[in-house]
């Protein structure tokens, strides 16, 4: 009996075992599997990474680029007088963008390139603008041709320019200068009696007050308006005879401050105004060839001398 149960229970126990094993083997398996989607999940995400890296190498590659072509542009179109903030926030933009150490993200690298591709359409749009500016600059160029087509001759030509306006401006102020004409000096004596410098030389007893008389010359140019005029008188050494006790005063002329006698202020209408000085020493002249001399605000106007014995 014994015999027979052992022979009967052998079977049971050996399908226990290939169970067993094929719960194992299937384990093994599934384990497998599961190393290698996560190996292959792995190494797709190691992909991606290195993917983003290289992109983000390349993209900063094109950012460097841009910016440097942008530079040579802004500089260009600076040295031809044209307009260049607008180009100077962009370029700033990628800096600030290249100097970024973020990791971007493949949407933040492709929204890049967009940008990067527009730039190289704006720069292409600043090419034509600079050809526009060098031929805006070349017809200057055959305008004046002392000069020759080169950046440095640019710059020559907008000084020669600048020197040009200073010189029109300048030949402006001289042609707009007042002009005394017609000046006539006289001794007015203590009767009233006046004698001029043209009949004969003064004697002191003569000169109870001196006379300077002048018309404003016409001159379409000067402005109408205000005008300071001054009239020194210089003995023969050549110093001005004043007394401020009698109207005279200082004045600037060629930056220096000088004493005139005597000063009007009038309304310049360009009529041939005429003008009339008296001036009363108080004391003998002394002997010799003196000088009138008329200025009008800070400029000479005239001069005339007369000869007191």
């Amino acid at each position: 009996m014994n015999t027979n149960f052992e022979k009967d229970s052998n079977p049971k126990k050996d399908q226990s075992k290939n169970i067993i094993i094929i719960v194992l083997v299937l384990l093994v398996i599934i384990s497998g599997i599961k190393l290698y989607t996560d190996y292959v999940d792995r190494t797709k995400k190691t992909e991606e990474i290195l993917l983003l890296s290289t992109e983000n190498n390349e993209l900063n590659q094109r950012l460097d680029s841009v910016t440097y072509q942008l530079e040579l542009r802004i500089k260009e179109i600076e040295k031809l007088g044209g307009d260049v903030k607008a180009l100077e926030a962009v370029r700033d933009q990628m800096i600030a963008e290249r100097n970024s150490n973020k990791q971007r993200s493949a949407a933040e690298i492709a929204s890049l390139n967009g940008k990067i591709n527009n730039l190289n359409n704006l720069i292409a749009q600043k090419d034509q603008e600079i050809l526009e500016l060098r031929a805006a600059n070349q017809q200057l160029f055959a305008e004046n041709q002392d000069l020759k087509n080169t950046q440095a001759e640019i710059e020559e030509e907008v000084a020669q320019l600048n020197i040009q306006k200073q010189n029109l401006q300048a030949k402006v102020d001289v042609a707009s200068m007042l002009k005394a004409e017609k000046i006539s000096i006289a001794a007015v004596n203590s009767r009233g009696k006046e004698r001029v410098e043209t009949t004969k030389d003064f004697k002191n007893r003569q000169i109870e007050r001196l006379k300077v008389s002048f018309n404003l010359a016409d001159n379409k140019v000067a402005e109408k308006g205000p005008r300071n005029v001054y009239v020194q008188i210089l003995d023969p050494k050549g110093q001005p005879i004043f007394d401020v006790a009698k109207g005279s005063g200082t004045f600037m002329i060629n930056g220096q401050e000088q004493f005139y006698t005597v000063r009007q202020d009038l309304i310049f209408d360009n009529t041939n105004q005429e003008l009339i000085f008296y001036y009363e020493k108080g004391t003998d002249y002394v002997s010799g060839n003196h000088e009138v001399r008329i200025f009008i605000d800070n400029y000479p106007a005239g001069s005339k001398t007369f000869t007191v014995k």
